[in-house]
């Protein structure tokens, strides 16, 4: 790779007057652009040494790959005179140039608090549909599964009351993730919830007398709202008294007073207030969905990946929350309509994707469809969405048809889910069990439509838009050029050999595409696998040369005897923190054997940080093999065999 010419195209591409700044990371170049709708797209998508384009919290972000995007980024920098800037610093570039949203502010808090107890919620859920598995009458016959074995009675007794655990007590789990979010004690937090649902509360319709108040003794459990709003109180009692009480006391005291006060304005005003705006809330919903039927169903459907886009969707939780609790708490009510449709546009939109791949004959735009099709279908789009469908265009409106049309048919046959899990193809584990069967011929519905409309436009219609997208439109790279690119990876290909690449931390082995970060996710930078680390110790997964050895220590390059060219990045965005916590062993240009240690990571201290610490072995010579497999039922430990490469015969 000619770093400059790189630097020189990209530059060219996204308009050197259209630069604001720039930082670059392992894997790709990030920069502060002032219009993003002046980049030339079509020359970036053609590039052959760029690996893609995202945008993100208002950064456009080039991937070059490991090692290289460091070379780029320098002549980068000299061609354009900027200042150099870490990552951190070009994120506060981008929030100053970003207009401040209230609204998208108060989704992201939203978000926040719930994302981190969904995991909760899904088994709760899941057990609920188990134990509505083995009660419902009909799926078998005239009797339930129970009935007909009266032996596992007392298991589905015992699953009932898991299932219900996590709804009864949801102030608890709400209360814990709210304070983190406010930056008040979570175990404060947590104890506001346990004083909401405590087992002493004998209902609303007994008091407190105090002092001649009458305090209801109302139990708060399945609820949502009022917590938030306590915990909010508490966050702010909270640092009041810990910025006035003098230190001697601090530590009593301020526990004492916040719980205290926040207990009481819980019981006299934001209990009885708030659970009458969360009911009313909860009410209205449910009432909108029970008149609107069928067709409302068809309408949030048609809009629903339209509404992700923007990134609203992130405030659904709070709302699927309320309906689950809900429907924990009377089986009768509607349950969560809004997974349902998020599995029907997740499905279409991975539908359209993979009609794209048959086509288009760019082979950087065949790998793109292939792996973020799949990542859709399991319930992650946005690969899709950004990387291929709303790059045409045409296959994201083709898509919107599909899921308005599979929503309305689940609309009609009353489909709908008793858990959250994952919005795609395996969505069904949270559907309410009678609704299965219509839930399938719905994703079937969602699948065929979007895939049959967008195969047909796009072959009828824009087949040349289509098929220019494998016309070179940079003039950068000659003939005799591109000649001996080829030559060269085919003399590449021939030198590989198979070989198993190790796990290089101890942990949980997963699919890149359960990463949250679209460049791994979708594989842009090559194929791989993802282990969520038990262990702070990284070892080297061949034996090798390290290629890359980075100065934040959060990632390393090795490419093997064998000839595969690994990358080892240790969490995400963790290059903001500049090898803080972060320990390497190694040095670029050493020689190490399989299972040497690499470096180390406090994984602790880096969550408190607020960073993903997911670790990703990516093969990024992927193009040169025959296959690049994860292996799917990899151990936990390091060493443990973890991704089969073949190579050409």
């Amino acid at each position: 790779m000619d770093h400059r010419k790189v630097a020189e195209r990209v530059i060219k591409d996204v308009g050197r007057d259209n630069i604001i700044a720039g930082a670059h990371c392992a894997t790709r170049l990030r920069l502060v652009l002032k219009d993003d709708s002046k980049v030339d797209q079509k020359a970036l998508d053609n590039d052959p040494d760029v690996k893609g384009t995202f945008k993100t919290n208002g950064q456009y972000q080039v991937i070059i790959g490991p090692g290289d995007v460091n070379d780029v980024y320098d002549e980068f920098i000299k061609i354009t005179g900027l200042k150099e800037l870490s990552t951190d610093d070009l994120k506060k570039v981008a929030a100053e140039g970003q207009k401040k949203n209230p609204v998208m502010d108060f989704i992201k808090l939203l978000s926040d608090i719930f994302v981190p107890i969904i995991p909760a919620l899904v088994a709760g859920g899941l057990l609920m549909a188990l134990n509505n598995f083995l009660t419902s009458p009909g799926l078998f016959g005239s009797k339930s599964v129970v009935q007909m074995a009266p032996n596992i009675a007392g298991l589905s007794a015992m699953i009932q009351v898991m299932s219900a655990a996590p709804f009864i007590f949801m102030p608890i789990l709400v209360g814990m993730s709210a304070a983190k979010r406010f930056g008040a004690n979570q175990f404060l937090g947590a104890t506001i919830g346990m004083i909401m649902t405590t087992p002493g509360l004998l209902g609303a319709n007994h008091f407190w007398n105090i002092f001649g108040l009458q305090v209801a003794q109302t139990n708060y459990q399945y609820q949502v709202i009022p917590v938030l709003v306590a915990v909010w109180v508490l966050s702010i009692l909270e640092k009041f008294f810990h910025k006035h009480l003098p230190s001697a006391v601090d530590f009593t005291f301020t526990p004492l007073l916040s719980i205290m006060i926040t207990g009481f304005l819980t019981f006299v005003i934001i209990g009885p207030v708030f659970k009458g705006v969360s009911d009313a809330i909860t009410n209205a919903i449910v009432w909108l969905y029970n008149t609107t039927g069928a067709f409302g169903m068809g309408v949030f459907g048609l809009t629903y990946s339209a509404i992700v886009t923007t990134g609203l969707h992130q405030s659904f939780p709070a709302v699927e929350t309320q309906l689950l609790a809900a429907f924990a708490k009377n089986p009768a009510s509607s349950g969560d309509f809004i997974f349902v449709t998020a599995c029907m546009a997740n499905v279409a939109q991975g539908a359209a994707t993979f009609a794209v791949y048959f086509l288009t004959k760019n082979e950087k735009m065949k790998g793109l469809a292939s792996s973020s099709g799949v990542s859709a279908l399991l319930g992650i789009t946005e690969p899709a969405l950004f990387g291929v469908n709303l790059k045409y265009k045409f296959p994201f409106f083709c898509a919107l048809i599909g899921s308005g049309v599979a929503a309305a048919f689940a609309g009609l046959m009353h489909v709908t889910a008793a858990a959250l899990g994952s919005a795609g193809f395996l969505g069904f584990l949270s559907i309410y069990p009678k609704t299965i069967p219509m839930w399938i011929v719905s994703v079937a519905i969602s699948f065929v439509v979007a895939f049959v409309l967008t195969y047909v436009y796009g072959k009828g219609h824009l087949k040349e838009e289509v098929a220019e997208q494998d016309v070179p439109v940079n003039d950068a790279t000659t003939e005799a050029e591109n000649t001996q690119k080829a030559e060269k990876v085919s003399k590449e290909q021939l030198s590989l050999k198979d070989e198993v690449v190790a796990s290089p931390v101890d942990g949980t082995p997963e699919s890149l595409t359960k990463v949250n970060d679209q460049v791994f996710s979708a594989k842009l930078m090559g194929d791989g696998a993802a282990v969520v680390p038990s262990d702070g110790t990284i070892y080297a997964p061949v034996t090798g040369t390290v290629t890359i050895a980075y100065e934040t220590k959060h990632a390393y390059g090795i490419k093997s005897d064998n000839g595969a060219e690994v990358l080892i990045h240790i969490g995400l965005d963790t290059v903001n923190l500049k090898g803080e916590h972060f320990e390497s062993f190694v040095k670029q240009g050493q020689r190490v054997n399989k299972g040497d240690k690499l470096g180390s990571v406090d994984l602790d201290a880096i969550k408190k940080a607020g960073y993903d610490t997911t670790v990703m072995v990516v093969i990024t010579n992927t193009p040169n093999y025959a296959n690049v497999q994860r292996i799917t039922d990899a151990g936990d430990k390091h060493g443990d065999k973890l991704i089969a490469l073949t190579a050409h015969n």
